[in-house]
């Protein structure tokens, strides 16, 4: 049986933030690095640090907001290995009215759906968080 690498990371994060844990460990793939790292820059999580071994886990910070609830309220996987999802720069919509982000990979890289708007780029969508 094959398991989504993804999915796994965002399961991960979801349960850590279920038992308030401050940090989570995820095996290390680059983009999984590179989604955890977008959410970094947008305030959803914390810092993002590979490990001494860095091909092997990246540990990330969990941001709360100072009444102890997490700031992260939903985060869902869009695209699967069984189902690809792919948007045009001008069909991507936002995110709970702009106040959440994809992250969608494109041929540049790893970015938000603001980022991918600006640039005019379209790409795969991997993950909705808000």
């Amino acid at each position: 049986m094959y398991t989504d690498p993804i999915a796994d990371m965002l399961n991960r994060i979801r349960n850590a933030q279920a038992v308030g844990k401050s940090t989570v460990d995820i095996p290390f793939s680059s983009i999984k690095y590179e989604i955890a790292r977008c959410l970094e820059r947008e305030g959803f999580l914390g810092k993002t640090v590979k490990k001494k071994n860095k091909n092997t886990f990246f540990s990330v910070t969990l941001n709360y907001e100072s009444n102890g609830e997490p700031v992260i309220t939903e985060i869902k996987r869009i695209s699967s290995p069984g189902q690809r999802i792919y948007n045009k720069s001008k069909e991507m919509r936002k995110v709970k009215g702009g106040r959440g982000v994809s992250v969608i990979s494109t041929p540049k890289g790893v970015v938000t759906d603001k980022e991918a708007r600006e640039k005019g780029l379209g790409g795969e969508m991997l993950c909705e968080v808000w």
